[in-house]
């Protein structure tokens, strides 16, 4: 295994253990969120919490972003995912 696949390997697991974490801390919120304001479903939510993200990173005024931005862009990605029902299956469709 490469150097980069080791990285790989170690910063996608640090990424689930993140996201592992924060499910458990905050509750099951982005995939079933409580709709106390906003009554629109999981992945337009998440899309709307990927919209902020990211629009911390446009207007960071560093030369890098913030490690937590991606780590969060990252995990809303994946939690986008999992709100389009998508199976790992279909990702392993991906490597043709």
């Amino acid at each position: 295994m490469s150097n980069t696949q080791e990285k790989i390997v170690e910063v996608t697991d640090s990424i689930k253990e993140l996201l592992l974490y924060k499910n458990s801390k905050y509750g099951d919120s982005a995939i079933n969120p409580k709709k106390i304001f906003y009554k629109g479903d999981s992945t337009n939510s998440i899309l709307i919490r990927l919209d902020d993200k990211i629009g911390r990173v446009v207007s960071n005024p560093d030369d890098k972003p913030r490690i937590n931005d991606i780590a969060d862009i990252t995990g809303y990605c994946i939690l986008l995912l999992i709100s389009l029902g998508v199976t790992k299956e279909d990702i392993e469709a991906l490597m043709d």
